[in-house]
């Protein structure tokens, strides 16, 4: 296999915050999936949680060479994990096309993240 693209992001942790403050489930439902709801608002350190799964869907889009094409949502791009707590991509709708018209058969996904910043790196395969 190889490396089709790459993707990173970095999002400040308090911006994420803010844009939750100012616009509340609004805001969470129109960029997360109910999965990746569930899992960040289970968490300690909730707002972390949001900001790694932004920055992971900017680096999803990177690597697929798609950035935010018409058609394709936030929610087309959703984060899970694994039996091991690791990220795996999920792509849905008009982002799954972008998958497959690239020929991208696995999308590798590292998330990090502190206080003040998120990070994530994603690696396009096929």
């Amino acid at each position: 296999m190889a490396i089709l693209g790459v993707g990173t992001d970095i999002v400040d942790v308090l911006r994420i915050a803010r844009l939750i403050e100012r616009h509340g489930e609004l805001f969470i439902g129109r960029v997360y999936t109910e999965h990746e709801i569930d899992y960040c608002a289970s968490r300690k350190a909730a707002t972390q949680h949001y900001a790694g799964r932004w920055a992971a869907k900017e680096a999803v889009l990177k690597a697929l060479g798609a950035g935010w094409i018409r058609g394709v949502s936030w929610r087309d791009v959703e984060v899970r994990s694994n039996g091991a707590g690791a990220p795996l991509v999920r792509l849905h709708g008009p982002a799954r096309d972008v998958l497959e018209r690239a020929g991208v058969e696995r999308v590798h996904l590292s998330i990090s993240h502190c206080r003040t910043h998120a990070t994530a790196y994603a690696i396009a395969e096929g």
